[in-house]
């Protein structure tokens, strides 16, 4: 299955990427995320619970982010199990600078076994959309929630 997504921050691209390489917002803001533990530099290990169409399973996830050409890319590869099946798939992230703005664009490949697999590639290519959505968003609104207290108190 494959997955191309976009998503626009209105904030710089710098900003952008430091915050995206935060684990403590990549806890936040990855959907239904139970634990999210650092295990090496950018390697993680996670609980996850996803729900796409009728299906709702906690996933063990393994996260690498790899590949990194700071401000403007980075791999991030995944690949886990569930009692309804196993995820394994890469996601390349290419950050442009488009004035004030920042746009994200997310190529994914991802190849899903068991119960998964039975859902239809529609349902799990909306599903992925819809958890992008949210990752992004909560991304988003983690690094304008931060910038307004460091103003706030003055740094």
């Amino acid at each position: 299955m494959k997955i191309e997504y976009q998503y626009t921050f209105g904030l710089p691209r710098n900003i952008v990427w430091k915050y995206l390489m935060d684990k403590d917002i990549l806890r936040k803001a990855i959907p239904g995320c139970k634990t999210f533990i650092e295990r090496s530099k950018g390697v993680y290990d996670a609980e996850v619970e996803i729900t796409i169409g009728p299906l709702q399973d906690v996933f063990t996830l393994e996260i690498r982010i790899d590949d990194l050409k700071p401000p403007t890319s980075y791999r991030m590869y995944m690949k886990g199990k569930g009692n309804v099946g196993e995820i394994n798939g890469t996601a390349d992230m290419l950050l442009q600078e488009l004035g004030s703005s920042t746009i994200v664009n997310c190529l994914a490949e991802a190849q899903v076994t068991g119960g998964m697999a039975l859902i239809g590639q529609r349902i799990m290519e909306s599903g992925a959309k819809k958890l992008l959505d949210s990752f992004f968003q909560t991304v988003e609104k983690e690094i304008k929630g931060t910038l307004y207290q460091m103003r706030k108190s003055g740094r």
